[in-house]
Order: structure tokens, then sequence, then C-alpha cells
């Protein structure tokens, strides 16, 4: 299948609702796409009018095969297309991306998860367009990951036994976060310490700025209360940082992905 352009709305696409129209390139074949910034289904992003050229990767990495006791999945994969598969053919360690919405490469590339289960802890490999790299030649921390370039293709290893007593502990745990658009979690917790607590302590819980907002039912989760703005929402993350800071000493660290 070849590349080609795809018009989209970003106040529609992203899952805070916020950004212009703009023309993106759909990958269907490895290659060098250094001008492009990669975009999985836009859950932890936050996008003005002056973004970078964007892509997408397209229907020929979505994909779950099992080979040789490891599991390759396509980047373009949703989450809960591999959470399904994991439940169907009873496999354990995927039960935390129960409620985690996004494709594979997103999710791999910050690797993402819930407090101490992240997805990194179940990697074999991932594949880039200079081939397959093991996980111990990656640098890889909380929320974080060195990779710079595309992954095609994210290998796991396998372990039977889905859980449901997991699954339903992972799912209750996501119960508590907004059901409004938001970007997910806008800050990186900081060490021992939550970045919900912060924000609270410093006043900012259910802070408005335009239809923007800290979320009064979790503050780390800046939500879009109708017809929020780049701007706003850029002010309310710039203001908790400031007030966290002033108060507490600590920088806090933005966990959502700005353009």
């Amino acid at each position: 299948m070849e590349n080609f352009n795809k018009e989209v709305d970003f106040s529609k696409y992203s899952s805070i609702n916020i950004g212009p129209k703009a023309d993106v390139l759909v990958i269907n074949e490895m290659g060098d796409y250094e001008d492009y910034k990669i975009l999985g289904q836009g859950n932890n992003v936050l996008i003005s009018n002056s973004h970078p050229k964007f892509a997408v990767l397209g229907s020929s990495f979505e994909y779950i095969e099992e080979k040789d006791g490891l599991l390759h999945v396509g980047c373009a994969t949703k989450s809960a297309k591999l959470l399904s598969y994991a439940k169907r053919n009873d496999l354990a360690n995927f039960e935390f991306l129960g409620k985690l919405p996004g494709s594979l490469g997103g999710l791999v590339k910050m690797n993402a998860g819930l407090k101490e289960f992240e997805i990194f802890n179940y990697i074999h490999s991932i594949k880039t367009n200079e081939g397959y790299i093991k996980k111990e030649n990656i640098q890889y921390s909380y929320r974080h990951t060195n990779i710079n370039t595309i992954v095609y293709e994210v290998v796991f290893n396998t372990t039977e036994g889905y859980s449901k007593t997991q699954s339903d502990l992972f799912k209750k745990m996501r119960d508590n976060q907004p059901q409004v658009p938001s970007a997910g979690s806008c800050f990186k917790n900081p060490k021992n310490d939550s970045a919900g607590r912060l924000i609270e302590q410093v006043g900012l819980k259910g802070f408005c700025k335009g239809d923007m907002s800290f979320s009064v039912q979790h503050a780390n989760f800046l939500v879009n209360n109708g017809a929020g703005t780049f701007d706003d929402a850029l002010y309310l993350i710039k203001l908790a940082q400031e007030k966290v800071k002033e108060k507490f000493d600590i920088q806090l660290e933005v966990e959502i992905i700005i353009y």
C-alpha cells in the first residue's frame, strides 16, 4: 500500500478537541520521514496553528502476529485492539491497557502506563527504519524514552494468564479520570509526589481560563469544557508551573506534547 495525504480536523481528531485543519501524510511504507512529526491517535497532544508537518502510520502497520513465542504488533494498532487480543488468547501483562487510549507507536515512545505498570516492562524489542533494536539498547524511564525516530513495530515477550482481577483494578483506577475532552495527564508526577496534589495545593483545581480548566475531578487533567483554545490551555499550563515552583520549588514537567 502506498503513502497518501488526508485532511485532518484536529479540533475533532485530538482528544482535547483543539487544533486547526491540516494535511497529514499517511505512511504505509517504511522510509525516511525526518521532516514530519509522527502522531498516534492524538491523545496526548496540544496542537497550535503554527504546528510542524504531521504524519500518521497507515493500515500497513496495523497487525498482531505471534511468532516464536513473541508478539509482533504494528504501531498503528490501537491499545484496545491489543487488549482484546490478549484477553481472547489468555496473555498476561496487557491488562494495564484498559481505558488507556492511543496507538502502540505513541504508547511506546512515551513509555505509557499506569503508576509502576509501564509498557517497557514487557517489551522485547522495537522495529525502526534501521531494523530491530532490543530493549536493553534503548534508554527509557518514567513516561520517557530516547527514541527519536519512527517506531513501526513493537515486539513483546509473552506469558500466559490474562487476569480479570488485574483488568478490573486498572479500569477502576482510571474511573476517576474526567470523561470530557482532555489530553490525559497534563504533567508528569514528580518523584514521590503527585502533580494533581500539587496543582490542588496551589488552588488551581477547577480553575478556568475561558473554556479550559484543570478538572474538578482530577486536578492534573487539563480539560476542554466546550470551545477551549490553544492559548488558554497554554496559559493554564504556565500558570500551574509558576505557582507550583513558587510554593514548592518543584518544576512541573509537561507530559502533554505541545506542537
